[in-house]
C-alpha cells in the first residue's frame, strides 16, 4: 500500500508517517498543503491518500477541494480525510460523489491505532470509513424528514454500523447478535427504506448515503 499524506500539522503528519512505516506501510510523500499533496499525487500515483479538511491558505476545505481533485486526477485513488472535529457539510461534500473507496475519521480516532489501521485498510480495499460521531449527526439531522422513523431502534443501530462500513460479521460482533440477525434486519431497513432488491445499485451504500442525504 502506497501512501500520501496531506497535513499541515508537522507533529501529526510525521506522527502518521512513522505509525504507518512501523506497520509496514509504504509513505511515498508527506505534504503540508493542497498544491504539494496534488503534486505528490501525480507523481507517485499512491494507492491511498490521507488528507486534512482544514489546510492553508485559508484553513477552511482546501482539504476537501484538493481529495475531490484528486481523484478525479487519478481515478480509483482512496481518501480518507481527517478532521478536528465533526464538520457536516464537508462529510457531505466529499461522499457526494460516491462512498466507494472513502473515509472521514476524527483526528482522535489516530490515538486509537487498531480503529485508524482498520479504517485506513476498510478505504484502501475499496470500502468506507464514516466515524461514528459524523454518522450520529447525520441520523440525527435527518430522522424527521427521511423515513428514518419507520426504523426501529436496532434497525437504527445496524443502519449506524453500516453507515460506519461495516460489515454484516463486524455488525453482529458489534452487537452480539448473529449475522442470520444482522441479514434479517438489513433487510428490513431496504424494506422500510422502499429499495427494491432490483436496485441494481449497492443498496448497503445507498441506504447510507441516500437516506444520510449525503
Amino acid at each position: 500500500m502506497r501512501i500520501v499524506i496531506a497535513e499541515d500539522d508537522a507533529l501529526l503528519r510525521e506522527g502518521l508517517a512513522l505509525l504507518l512505516r512501523a506497520e509496514g506501510i509504504d509513505v511515498v510523500a508527506t505534504t503540508d498543503g493542497p498544491a504539494a499533496f496534488l503534486a505528490a499525487v501525480d507523481e507517485h500515483k499512491p494507492d491511498v491518500a490521507i488528507v486534512d479538511v482544514r489546510m492553508p491558505p485559508t484553513h477552511t476545505d482546501e482539504g476537501i477541494v484538493a481529495a475531490v481533485e484528486a481523484r478525479r486526477r487519478l481515478p480509483g485513488l482512496a481518501v480518507l480525510v481527517l478532521s478536528a472535529y465533526v464538520e457536516q457539510a464537508f462529510a457531505t461534500d466529499l461522499l457526494s460523489g460516491g462512498a466507494a473507496g472513502l473515509g472521514y475519521l476524527l483526528k482522535e480516532r489516530v490515538g486509537r491505532v487498531e480503529e485508524f489501521l482498520e479504517a485506513l485498510h476498510r478505504v484502501a480495499e475499496g470500502g468506507t470509513a464514516v466515524d461514528p460521531e459524523v454518522v450520529g449527526l447525520l441520523l440525527s439531522r435527518n430522522r424527521a424528514d427521511n423515513g428514518l422513523d419507520r426504523l426501529s431502534p436496532r434497525e437504527r443501530d445496524v443502519l449506524a454500523l453500516m453507515a460506519e462500513g461495516l460489515g454484516n460479521t463486524a455488525i453482529a460482533e458489534r452487537l452480539v447478535v448473529t449475522e442470520g440477525a444482522v441479514h434479517k434486519h438489513i433487510r428490513s431497513i431496504f424494506a422500510k427504506l422502499d429499495l427494491a432488491p432490483s436496485d441494481r445499485a449497492d443498496r448497503r451504500v445507498t441506504a447510507v448515503l441516500r437516506y444520510l442525504e449525503v
